[in-house]
């Protein structure tokens, strides 16, 4: 994943990789394996090209490990993580302690509402990781029109769906209208 996210920031800047490898002074040949997720960067390397794609270091990290399934690159999976934003906290509500199954979670989230009842309870947190990838039918969180939802996501007939489990929620369908980000898993 990580190297299709970078190969994606380097075109839609409408740099070659022969730009990119002059700017970061890292071979061609060793940028095109790490486009093509043949090899990953070193810290060092990946701070050098998120420096010269002039986009925060961090975002990138959570996805160092992590690979995508043939069904999320057909479904477009990657034009929905963000990597040039971070999240930001007005109120730190207090520290929760986070449990050793969840080490991979960045920060937690209190649900506010009963929408994925019962398996994750109102005012109860869900463990986020960002970045993280939601397979098919796995709870994620996501910003869609700048409302944080916690939701499973479907992939059906070339969409993403947003799925609650209490049956009192309707199911959203992603649209091009839309502004949506997939923030990351949830463990729960």
């Amino acid at each position: 994943m990580l190297g299709n996210i970078i190969s994606k920031i380097r075109k839609e800047r409408g740099l070659t990789k022969t730009q990119l490898s002059s700017q970061t002074e890292i071979n061609i040949g060793h940028l095109t394996h790490i486009e093509k997720g043949e090899r990953k960067p070193s810290h060092k390397a990946l701070k050098t090209i998120c420096s010269a794609l002039n986009i925060p270091y961090q975002q990138l990290l959570y996805t160092y490990d992590k690979t995508l399934s043939d069904e999320q690159i057909k479904y477009g999976y990657i034009n929905y993580i963000s990597y040039n934003k971070i999240p930001a906290i007005s109120k730190i509500e207090d520290y929760v302690t986070c449990p050793s199954n969840y080490s991979n979670a960045s920060f937690a989230y209190k649900v506010p509402d009963k929408s994925m009842e019962p398996i994750i309870k109102e005012n109860s947190y869900a463990y986020i990781e960002i970045n993280g990838i939601v397979e098919n039918k796995a709870i994620g969180f996501f910003n869609l029109n700048n409302e944080f939802l916690i939701r499973r996501l479907l992939y059906k007939k070339d969409k993403f769906i947003l799925r609650a489990d209490n049956k009192n929620f309707k199911d959203i369908t992603i649209t091009s209208k839309d502004s949506f980000q997939i923030i990351g898993k949830v463990y729960i």
